[in-house]
């Protein structure tokens, strides 16, 4: 058990943000899995202040059976206060606000939003002084090692991010010119939870249990955060919790098992978009449930051009199934 301000946390599993994947439908998905936190995907300060309808969409959820915040992003301190406060005015299950000083996608960062804070620490900082004047919910931050080899400063940041006040801090363990590509260095990460005075979580090709345990026992971070590796694999969230909890180890989901949990995912998103916009989606998302298995291609193609409908997708994997019913 950890906490988030005066919010506890149970489990070692922390859903991150993804742009265009953790929806609500997809959050209220993982709940089941174990996740003991979840965030919103990175939410615009100037969409919101604009009254931009795409972006209102991602703050309009229900109340979650798991702590839920709402990830800002931006660069000015007044701005991203404003944002807040329509956050904490239209989010009434409101957990708490995570501000995205981590995201290395160039049409974030060239506007200085997002992982071009990690240049200007006092700017990070102020950030969250601004937010923490108007609402009453904790306010954490997910950053990175910092821009680049030459300028690799997370712990001035974590300092700055201390004296404003934060509550927590997630760290991606690579730089933002490595995007997501290379090892992240968890190595510089070493024992990192024991220079910090509020709960660490980390991130960084979190695929599997020895992932997460490698990652946990270098940083002592509090959790780690799941994100792509979890995405067709929440059996995942199960094993990292289990083994934290007693020790033992769940197997991975079987075949019939990833299909049942494909299928359910689907049935969320059409809930929460509607059948077509939903399907259009699952076609990047279905296939990561089905890695590793004969003849994986020709069923993601068929996944990526003819997936239109649930029918269509029930159909899909009905038809592999019938072919490959011997290798199960």
């Amino acid at each position: 058990m950890w906490k988030i301000g005066n919010i506890e946390i149970s489990g070692k599993v922390l859903l991150a943000p993804m742009a265009g994947i953790t929806s609500f439908g997809y959050r209220n998905f993982m709940e089941k899995f174990g996740v003991g936190v979840t965030v919103t995907e990175m939410v615009s300060d100037m969409g919101l202040i604009y009254g931009n309808k795409e972006t209102k969409d991602y703050i309009d959820f229900p109340e979650t059976d798991v702590p839920c915040g709402v990830q800002l992003f931006g660069s000015d301190p007044k701005n991203m206060q404003i944002a807040a406060k329509i956050v904490a005015k239209s989010v009434p299950f409101l957990s708490f606000i995570d501000v995205n000083m981590g995201c290395p996608v160039p049409k974030v960062t060239k506007n200085g939003a997002g992982s071009s804070l990690l240049k200007n620490p006092k700017l990070a900082g102020d950030i969250i002084r601004a937010i923490k004047e108007v609402v009453d919910v904790p306010v954490t931050a997910k950053i990175r090692l910092g821009w680049d080899e030459k300028n690799i400063n997370f712990l001035k940041v974590i300092s700055e991010l201390e004296n404003a006040g934060v509550a927590m801090i997630g760290i991606h363990a690579r730089t933002t010119k490595q995007l997501y590509y290379g090892e992240p260095r968890y190595d510089l990460l070493k024992d990192l939870r024991k220079k910090m005075s509020v709960p660490l979580v980390v991130s960084g090709n979190i695929y599997t249990l020895e992932d997460a345990k490698k990652a946990l026992e270098i940083t002592g971070a509090d959790a780690v955060m799941v994100a792509r590796g979890g995405v067709g694999n929440p059996t995942l969230i199960r094993q990292i919790n289990q083994y934290y909890e007693d020790g033992s180890i769940i197997d991975e989901a079987t075949f019939d098992e990833q299909v049942d949990y494909c299928l359910e995912l689907a049935r969320y998103l059409i809930k929460e978009k509607g059948e077509d916009k939903a399907m259009r989606i699952y076609r990047s998302i279905a296939p990561k449930f089905f890695k590793g298995i004969p003849e994986v291609k020709k069923l993601n193609s068929r996944l990526a051009s003819e997936l239109v409908t649930y029918d269509s997708l029930l159909q899909i994997i009905n038809d592999y199934k019938s072919r490959h019913n011997d290798d199960f």
